[in-house]
């Protein structure tokens, strides 16, 4: 218990320093889709409950990012693609900043993917097409770079979409292909400041054909004062040294049957002294960090069938909540990965929106617009169903006690700001 029980108060140092009022990375402030915050709305529609709502031009499965008073989205619209800076008490759009063109549809997503990052003083956005750039809260770009004019063209068959790893000023990048192309995957260290690349470093892998194509954003863990980045995709799972990039250890197992459509979409997840690494459904791992080496059999605490395909799940420290992407929910012992319950269903579509979990309670949303409330804990029970009517594949977004949802048509503001002291 002394491992979990020191990860778990890092996790909670890392939340306050963060301000857990912001939600600075698709994940939140604690990088796992979790905030302390209570007093978060569970019931509104079209008309109850929203301060405003903003019109975008399309859809986007990147998050909204929140800090302060700054709301920030990446925006497609037709060819173009840009970073806005909306004013998160008005709705009101405060700058566009452009980032290019050539955006495209990937099947369900387009070149907006990638949900921004910032630390406050700064924000840093990725977009499909590898347009890297950074700029200060007033809208003046402080570098910008083209990640496929360096490295080579993106190969994945369903277009970019990993987000940056914010961590000390410093952004971790991921590119993970193979299926449209021979060239190796990798993982950047880029200073935020410069721009500059602080290391590059390949990734191998032996999956064939889409598997080593990943959609995941890297996870970070904190074992005591050491750091590890943590990478899922190309049926692997590996920690990185943040220092040098150096690969610590690798553990395989999540394509046991050499499946060549084995791509990966939904993040790993970091659960006090475990990493919950999810594939394509079957089987989600559960693997103890610390490890050197092949950890494949030694570090492997547990399997499930039950797990995602696209939605991140989602855990309270003592449970993992998946939401698949029919809408059925399984709860499993985050120690053991045993059912708590499930199958349960939530309303009824398709989810692509991961789950987050805020005062006790887990909210997502399907793609038809349906954000379904429901209780963390050991028992399943449905608070509410919130229909907006409106496509969505973006997850919700929580600060200062409202809800940002971003659907096809608009960005939604739920409930009344309630700002932290």
């Amino acid at each position: 218990m002394r491992p979990l029980l020191a990860t778990l108060l890092a996790a909670c140092a890392f939340a306050a320093t963060t301000g857990a009022a912001n939600w600075p990375q698709w994940r939140g402030p604690a990088l796992d889709g979790t905030t302390d915050e209570r007093g978060v709305p569970t019931s509104w529609d079209t008309r109850t409950n929203v301060t405003w709502k903003l019109a975008l031009p399309s859809w986007s499965g990147a998050t909204p990012i929140v800090w302060g008073d700054h709301v920030f989205l990446s925006v497609a619209d037709g060819s173009a693609l840009a970073l806005w800076a909306v004013n998160r008490d008005t709705g009101a759009v405060v700058w566009k900043r452009p980032l290019g063109v050539g955006n495209r549809r990937e099947r369900k997503q387009n070149m907006s993917s990638p949900s921004p990052v910032t630390d406050g003083r700064r924000v840093w956005v990725m977009t499909g097409t590898g347009r890297l750039a950074a700029f200060d809260y007033s809208g003046r770009e402080l570098w910008s770079r083209d990640i496929q004019a360096d490295y080579g063209a993106f190969g994945l068959q369903w277009g970019y979409a990993s987000s940056p790893l914010l961590h000390e000023g410093v952004l971790y990048v991921q590119v993970l292909h193979g299926m449209l192309t021979d060239d190796p995957s990798y993982v950047l260290k880029i200073d935020g400041t410069t721009g500059r690349t602080a290391w590059r470093v390949e990734r191998p892998t032996n999956a064939r054909r889409e598997s080593p194509d990943a959609y995941t954003t890297p996870a970070l863990v904190r074992i005591g004062t050491r750091r590890e980045i943590v990478v899922t995709g190309g049926d692997v799972v590996t920690g990185h040294d943040p220092a040098t990039g150096r690969e610590l250890w690798r553990a395989g197992g999540l394509n046991p049957r050499d499946n060549g459509s084995y791509r990966i979409v939904a993040s790993p997840v970091v659960v006090g002294d475990l990493i919950v690494a999810p594939t394509r459904e079957r089987p989600m791992l559960a693997i103890r960090h610390g490890g050197r080496g092949d950890v494949t059999r030694t570090h492997r605490v547990w399997s499930t069938d039950n797990g995602p395909d696209v939605p991140t799940p989602v855990s309270d420290g003592t449970r993992v909540y998946v939401v698949r992407d029919n809408g059925v929910v399984w709860c499993l012992d985050a120690r053991t990965g045993e059912p708590v319950y499930g199958p349960r269903r939530l309303a009824s579509g398709t989810y692509s929106s991961s789950p987050v979990l805020a005062g006790g309670r887990i909210y997502v949303t399907s793609e038809d617009g349906v954000t379904s409330v429901f209780e963390a804990g050991p028992a399943f029970r449905v608070l509410a169903e919130n229909d907006l009517g409106e496509y969505t594949l973006s997850s919700p977004a929580i600060s200062d006690g409202q809800i940002f949802l971003r659907t096809a048509d608009h960005l939604w503001v739920i409930g009344r700001r309630q700002k932290s002291s």
